[in-house]
């Protein structure tokens, strides 16, 4: 999938928006959307005016026509803010846009791409409770019946389940494991269908008002026309290929809280003193900064090189897989390093670096924990070996 890009002079225009309003509206209402673990309705209003929900969704269908690197950028920005803000639209933006664009029919573009571009929630159901990161081995299952399809399961930790207008789903339509995960479709059902529920809000240890929750499919009917790309058994291959996208959206997230978490600690040691001088000019907290700016750039080339490649429709699943893994650890460095800057105040509600704290530690998790990450990686590495010596 080939992105277009925006004129870069309209792009830089609407970079400076999102930065002051990152800065003026979103990091000031922070405090409200962990307490009240969601964003307001009136943000999220604002939000959809600033058209965040069609980043990189094609102009055609109502988005903005960003190109991945500039998406990707601009999530960075985002990201500086608390992540509730880019949960609620990077879905949207990024796995459902991809799976839709790559492989929706003309009729499932036109009904969800406006959508989603206007500001309907998406989610992404594949996780269940006895399938994370082995999303083969799923039992959620949609079977024929005439012109439609009966949807049974439960799906777990689904991110926007709570407040999601339209979920991609992944579900079996055989009960049998067929070559080439040939049993596994996906297909795109709107939330208010009869025989959807959704569980209670989890209670995590971080990321408040970014809302997970369990999806129970009971006899669920579905028209044939929710099968994505009226094809069954291409589901593991959208979710794979749409896992790329969410894989950057996090190492773009990574690299956002990195920044706002160096930035404070800095910030808070040149006005804290110890022994009669700034904890800024000990040389131990120097190597703390110089480490995390490393990282932080380190971060940067990576998902700009990445960004690049799927800018040029190349196929980055390797590339995806090492910045989502080095930027999520990374990040896990750099705010270890920011509490310990802190010291005992880093332990403490009332400042900011134990909440980076607690909000970072999901990075290293979803979209592939770090050691699926690693098995990708090596995977792909010795293919090319392979085939370098076939």
């Amino acid at each position: 999938m080939k992105y277009n890009e925006m004129d870069q002079d309209t792009y830089n225009l609407f970079l400076d928006t999102l930065k002051r309003y990152v800065k003026e509206r979103m990091v000031p209402a922070e405090n409200e959307v962990v307490e009240a673990n969601e964003i307001p309705e009136h943000m999220l209003e604002e939000m959809r005016n600033l058209g965040l929900f069609g980043l990189n969704i094609a102009e055609e269908y109502g988005g903005a026509g960003m190109s991945a690197s500039q998406y990707l950028n601009a999530l960075t920005e985002m990201s500086w803010a608390a992540p509730a803000y880019r949960a609620i639209m990077a879905i949207g933006n990024g796995i459902v846009n991809t799976a839709l664009t790559k492989n929706g029919t003309e009729a499932q573009k036109q009904t969800w791409l406006p959508a989603i571009a206007g500001g309907a929630i998406a989610a992404f159901a594949i996780t269940e409770p006895g399938s994370g990161s082995d999303s083969a081995a799923m039992r959620s299952m949609a079977v024929k019946d005439g012109d439609s399809y009966v949807l049974n399961g439960v799906k777990r930790y689904i991110s926007n389940a709570p407040f999601a207008d339209v979920m991609l789903v992944i579900a079996r339509t055989s009960s049998e494991d067929l070559p080439n995960n040939g049993h596994i479709s996906a297909f795109l059902v709107p939330s208010d269908t009869p025989g959807i529920s959704v569980g209670k809000p989890d209670k995590k240890m971080g990321q408040q008002g970014a809302q997970i929750a369990d999806v129970i499919f009971e006899d669920t009917r579905l028209p044939a026309s929710a099968l994505l790309g009226a094809q069954e058994g291409n589901g593991f291959q959208v979710a794979m290929n749409s896992l790329n996208n969410g894989r950057l959206s996090v190492a773009a997230a990574s690299l956002g809280s990195s920044k706002r978490a160096l930035d404070s600690a800095i910030r808070y040691g040149m006005q804290r003193t110890a022994f009669g001088d700034q904890i800024t000019s000990f040389q131990l907290t120097q190597a703390k900064i110089a480490d995390s700016q490393a990282d932080i750039y380190a971060m940067e080339c990576m998902l700009r090189d990445a960004a690049l490649k799927l800018d040029q429709g190349l196929d980055i699943r390797l590339e995806a897989a090492c910045v989502k893994m080095f930027a999520s650890e990374a990040c896990g460095r750099i705010v270890d390093r920011v509490v310990q800057i802190y010291g005992g105040a880093g332990y403490i509600q009332d400042y900011e670096a134990e909440r980076f704290f607690r909000d970072s530690r999901l990075y290293r998790i979803f979209e592939g924990t770090t050691e699926i990450m690693q098995l990708v990686i090596a995977r792909a590495v010795l293919q090319q070996y392979e085939k370098g010596l076939a």
